[in-house]
């Protein structure tokens, strides 16, 4: 009898835990604004542009969430720079930056924008200060202990 009850505390347990796991409201609230494109180095030799692309993340719900990934492609002025990934799946839940409710957290990351014949004139437009818009757009994978959500966004200034 009592491997019987045991048993069916564990099924009962499980249940619950999927309950409560298949809600993602709260993660599918978060916001991702791209608030800051900036060169950052300019390395001639190999023709390479390092862009720090900044991204602040606002957690409107009553849930701590933490961000696994944002994977992203950058604009510049209407033109496709090429694709970004920050990604922090490597890394514990406990080390990542943790978005606590009604919180906005910067999260930072370096993007290579590479000279080739077909995007020289963009790059000579990046490396020179010239370009007067930038949008990013892709999904973006929050979690929190018992769940995960994935969100596609668009954001620019």
């Amino acid at each position: 009898m009592t491997v019987y009850a045991a048993i069916s505390g564990v099924f009962a347990l499980m249940g619950v835990i999927v309950f409560f796991t298949s809600d993602n409201v709260d993660l599918d609230q978060v916001e991702i604004i791209l608030t800051s494109v900036q060169l950052r180095e300019v390395n001639s030799a190999n023709n390479q542009a390092k862009l720090d692309v900044t991204f602040l993340i606002k957690n409107p719900s009553d849930t701590t969430l933490t961000v696994s990934t944002i994977d992203y492609q950058l604009y510049g002025n209407g033109i496709l720079f090429g694709s970004g990934l920050y990604s922090t799946a490597d890394i514990a839940m406990p080390g990542r930056a943790a978005v606590y409710s009604g919180a906005e957290v910067p999260l930072k990351n370096m993007f290579i924008l590479s000279k080739s014949d077909e995007n020289s004139e963009i790059y000579e437009d990046v490396i020179n200060d010239k370009i007067t818009s930038f949008t990013a757009e892709g999904r973006i994978i929050t979690q929190t202990s018992w769940s995960e959500s994935e969100k596609e966004f668009k954001t620019g200034y």
